[in-house]
């Protein structure tokens, strides 16, 4: 059984389609308005408890219409919700996102209660991590939360992948105990100062993010696909799958979710890649983030066509 423990933000979606992202001071028409549960945390607990995991979520909501909302969610999709704190004086997270035309995003994001996740909320989890296949973690909370997760996962033997999205500052010291970090090509440049365009400046962002201490580096690059590093080798492009993209938000979470799944059913690390961009890729068919994450089966049977056995 594929047992992962994600720590993390949960926010709800406020989003609306609209012919092109607002300029400045502009004001758009757009449409249609949909409202669902999403945040990188809540993305990727949904995107890796559909692959087939045995997911916990350690989290925070306020107690409001959204955190209710969410929990139903969260019940539905099989995720132990023990870890999931209410938080009478801090208001549920929310992202208002914009998806234009070509399926390209904006969004803003209050983190309200999952920003005030504590050392104290995480310790609680501590026997889930203890028994965990994968932590995975992101930067869309506190990072106090992100610290004491990879110092409490790192002292147990637990395999920790940091997905550093949205980017903020952290002690970069923590990277010393990742095990693999997985930056879009922003996040990359924000840790590397490096640029990356293509597979030669990926490969130059890549060698100075494992410099940093990460064990194993993947670039999320879109379409093109993901850049593998793991200091040993000149590093790897692994193709992406082509798919008609309805809505691109959500995908990196996809990724990341479908990956850990794939690590914590002992996959090579190219192929848990290969199962990610297979969850990534089925996303985007989709409107929407966590309720666009497909189920066991559809991966299976886009691998399938693909020619490529799933876990």
């Amino acid at each position: 059984m594929s047992k992962i423990v994600v720590v993390g933000s949960y926010v709800v979606d406020l989003m609306s389609r609209t012919p092109h992202l607002p300029k400045p001071g502009e004001t758009v028409l757009g449409g249609p308005f949909k409202m669902g549960p999403g945040g990188k945390g809540g993305n990727q607990v949904t995107a890796a408890a559909r692959c087939g995991s045995d997911v916990t979520f350690v989290t925070k909501l306020g107690d409001d219409l959204f955190g209710r909302e969410a929990l139903k969610h969260f019940i539905t999709e099989n995720v132990n919700t023990q870890f999931i704190k209410i938080d009478p004086g801090q208001a549920t997270g929310a992202a208002l996102i914009a998806v234009d035309d070509r399926s390209e995003n904006s969004i803003v994001v209050s983190l309200g209660a999952c920003g005030t996740i504590t050392e104290a909320d995480v310790l609680e989890a501590e026997e889930e991590i203890k028994e965990a296949d994968i932590v995975l973690l992101q930067l869309e909370t506190s990072i106090e939360a992100v610290v004491s997760s990879i110092k409490l996962a790192c002292d147990n033997g637990i395999p920790i992948i940091l997905n550093p999205a949205p980017f903020q500052k952290f002690p970069e010291d923590i990277l010393y105990n990742v095990h693999y970090i997985t930056p879009n090509e922003t996040e990359a440049f924000e840790l590397s100062g490096v640029e990356v365009t293509d597979e030669g400046t990926a490969l130059a962002a890549a060698r100075k993010i494992h410099e940093m201490g990460v064990g194993t580096v993947i670039i999320t690059m879109g379409s093109k696909g993901a850049f593998l590093y793991n200091g040993k080798e000149k590093g790897e492009l692994v193709p992406g799958f082509k798919v008609e993209a309805v809505d691109t938000t959500g995908a990196g979470d996809a990724f990341n979710g479908g990956f850990a799944f794939g690590l914590s059913k002992g996959l090579p690390v190219r192929d848990a890649m290969i199962f990610g961009q297979a969850v990534a890729a089925l996303s985007v068919t989709k409107i929407g983030t966590a309720p666009a994450m497909p189920y066991e089966h559809e991966i299976k049977d886009f691998l399938a066509l693909k020619g490529i056995r799933a876990v």
